[in-house]
């Protein structure tokens, strides 16, 4: 894997921290990079209480774009999406960590290495920091936040679950 930066969307980030697992992040990448619209995204809802989870997460750094006008390039994605793309074209990003379709289409196509919520569920299986990725992904799914059945049992699949 290349040097450079883990970069996070929001939805991954709501996920994680609905879990209560951002250490995840820190665990298994050490730093990771949120742009300035992903951070705008996270703290648009429960502001308060998402601002401390952030200050409590210093691992998690949001960085705003050199070239923000990079990020209108990305027709029909949403800015936090754009700014993921835009922000891993500039620091040469190691993984983009997305889980909309259209947004990891484009990041494919850009020859980026991509992962989701269930791609760091089943990382953090494979090294021991989680026991089952059923029962995460139920927390998660009680919680309303939406996981796709095909991925969701192909995740299983690959965790032996």
């Amino acid at each position: 894997m290349p040097d450079g930066p883990v970069i996070l969307n929001n939805t991954p980030l709501v996920a994680l921290s609905v879990l209560g697992r951002l250490d995840f992040l820190r665990r298994l990448f050490g730093e990771v990079l949120i742009p300035q619209a992903v951070c705008d995204e996270f703290l648009a809802v429960e502001a308060e209480s998402r601002r401390a989870i952030l200050a409590a997460a210093p691992w998690i750094c949001s960085v705003p774009l050199t070239e923000p006008r990079r990020a209108l390039a990305y027709a029909g994605l949403d800015l936090g999406e754009a700014e993921v793309l835009a922000l891993g074209e500039e620091r040469s990003a190691r993984l983009l960590v997305i889980d909309e379709r259209k947004a990891r289409r484009y990041a494919e196509r850009m020859k980026f290495s991509v992962t989701g919520t269930l791609g760091l569920l089943l990382l953090g299986k494979k090294r021991g920091l989680i026991a089952s990725i059923t029962d995460e992904a139920t927390r998660l799914q009680q919680a309303g936040l939406y996981l796709s059945l095909p991925l969701l049992a192909k995740a299983k699949e690959i965790a032996g679950e």
